[in-house]
């Protein structure tokens, strides 16, 4: 939910640094989705685990928001790289761009679990899982590749579309995947769920609606097309 805050700060970040403009729908959108995020806040001080210090709260708390604004400054910043870019920006450049952020993240990452000593504490983790280690090592594998999927679908959008079309593609995830939890885990279908969902998809169909309508505005007319390719009438020739 920390995360879905994401779409505020993407929707700031690309007014800032792409000028991004925004139409009654997108900002419609926006706020929907936002407060469709907040909506599953509520009633949701029973899933911070017991016994856990106010510090460490705290601290997660700050951190997991600080990845949400940075995250949602790469977007933008990715966007005015592709627009400030003196080459054609094609598939293959957004891949190099892609790759380069990822090795970088995974050199961080390396660094900091071998600081901590967390690849001993894999093993372990493996042999204490419920549904055995083999499924431990199979969940992980498909998790990095899921989330790789799921950064470089992100990196495509913003080179498609814009980063607020990515932003808002991300916040669209977070109820979808909550009645994914009442479907697979059986977990109970309480009311803001269905709110939260009502308002995100209300939020998802205004952005792409306010897209279509200025699309249509943009189409030139062909019977005036038609009409501008002719020779234009002289004096004479009407005479």
């Amino acid at each position: 939910m920390i995360i879905a805050s994401q779409l505020a700060f993407t929707a700031v970040f690309a007014f800032l640094l792409v000028k991004q403009k925004f139409t009654a729908y997108s900002i419609n959108a926006v706020f929907l989705l936002s407060i469709g995020a907040g909506v599953l806040a509520l009633h949701s001080s029973s899933d911070r685990p017991a016994n856990e210090p106010n510090r460490e709260y705290i601290l997660g708390f700050v951190m997991t928001l600080a990845a949400a604004v940075f995250y949602a400054f790469i977007m933008p910043l990715v966007e005015l790289t592709y627009k400030k870019a003196k080459q054609e920006i094609s598939y293959a450049l957004v891949m190099e761009i892609q790759l380069v952020m990822c090795l970088v993240a995974t050199v961080v990452c390396t660094v900091g679990m071998l600081a901590k000593n967390d690849f001993s504490v894999i093993g372990r983790e493996a042999r204490e899982f419920e549904l055995g280690e083999t499924k431990y090592y199979v969940i992980v594998i498909c998790s990095a590749i899921v989330w790789q999927g799921f950064f470089l679908g992100g990196i495509g959008l913003v080179f498609c579309g814009s980063s607020l079309l990515s932003g808002i593609m991300i916040a669209v995830l977070l109820p979808i995947t909550e009645i994914l939890a009442v479907i697979i885990f059986n977990e109970k279908f309480q009311a803001e769920k269905g709110v939260s969902l009502a308002l995100s998809l209300w939020g998802f169909f205004s952005y792409f609606y306010g897209e279509v309508k200025q699309s249509k505005k943009k189409k030139p007319d062909p019977e005036i097309e038609m009409d501008s390719s002719l020779p234009p009438k002289t004096l004479e020739s009407n005479v």
